[in-house]
């Protein structure tokens, strides 16, 4: 005779209790975060920081629903690190994130940079930065290469009028605006060493780190995955030893020189497709060879020219 098997009940919840992981699933804060994982390869310090915000947002949305007295966590943010390391893909999913929880009217992100915000001449500035942040309001505004807005070393430099009108937004809208602060991390230190009023409302700093060799080859692959391309074998080798060399050259841009590498191979397969002088087949039309990686000139005169890093 067979024994009989128990199941072993669900555990039951307390009255009043709050599943959080529920809240995070259905606030669609889970896929956002899924998202995160899915496009972007490595950089696991940085995901790691974004879901533990995740969870103080979550908890913080918790406590305003169960009417607690409450101060809200201060959402602006520093994002540090080397070009080509997903900064700007980080903060359009924060601002999804953002959106999601109720912290910002809008999903959307406003990008702008000195040119954008800074006048040439007495009283340009500050209908130029007013009209960028009225374009952000209600969303995030994310400044890239944040630390040229004031150049100390020109007297008649305006810079520092845009900073002092984004402060005051920054202080007295922050429930209506989000501001992200991006760029080199040394150079965004010595930035918030001469502005001590914008590092006082930050209130988180993440670092971007760069990738690895392998990871860059990976990035490669779901770049061109996403063009219905695909390497060879010879070509991921080729594109492996690319990646190890163009790390050495100057102005090397992570996943950046190697969205531009793919663009110069696919230039170089479609001149070798006619040159052939042959019918093709499908498959060639979505193939990169080993050739089309190997006719960098990475590879035949040592590196890079100054300053012309599109030409990889």
């Amino acid at each position: 005779m067979a024994e009989a098997t128990t199941e072993t009940p669900a555990p039951v919840r307390p009255k009043g209790a709050i599943d959080l992981n529920q809240m995070l699933k259905d606030s669609g804060v889970a896929e956002v975060l899924a998202e995160l994982d899915r496009e972007l390869i490595g950089l696991a310090p940085v995901k790691k920081r974004i879901r533990e915000t995740a969870a103080l947002l979550m908890v913080d949305k918790a406590r305003r629903d169960l009417g607690l007295d409450n101060s809200p966590p201060t959402l602006h943010m520093s994002f540090t690190g080397n070009p080509g390391t997903g900064k700007t893909t980080v903060a359009l999913r924060m601002a999804d994130l953002l959106h999601r929880l109720g912290y910002i009217r809008q999903n959307h992100l406003v990008t702008v940079t000195r040119d954008d915000l800074v006048g040439q001449y007495i009283g340009h500035t500050a209908p130029k930065t007013k009209e960028a942040l009225k374009k952000a309001m209600g969303g995030v505004l994310f400044i890239d290469e944040a630390y040229y807005l004031y150049r100390p070393e020109n007297e008649r430099d305006y810079g520092q009028e845009a900073i002092e009108i984004l402060l005051q937004v920054m202080e007295n809208q922050r429930d209506d605006l989000v501001v992200i602060v991006a760029g080199y991390a040394d150079r965004m230190a010595r930035f918030f060493d001469s502005n001590p009023g914008f590092r006082s409302r930050i209130g988180s700093h993440i670092d971007f780190p760069d990738y690895s060799d392998t990871e860059l080859l990976q990035i490669s692959e779901l770049m061109l995955k996403e063009q219905n391309y695909h390497l060879s074998p010879e070509a991921k080798t080729a594109m492996a030893e690319y990646v190890a060399l163009r790390r050495q050259q100057p102005h090397f841009a992570n996943a950046r020189s190697v969205r531009n590498a793919l663009d110069r191979a696919r230039l170089r397969q479609a001149n070798r497709l006619f040159e052939s002088n042959k019918p093709i087949m499908p498959e060639d039309l979505s193939t990169l060879e080993a050739d089309d990686i190997l006719g960098s000139r990475v590879f035949h005169s040592g590196g890079e020219v100054a300053g012309q890093t599109a030409r990889s």
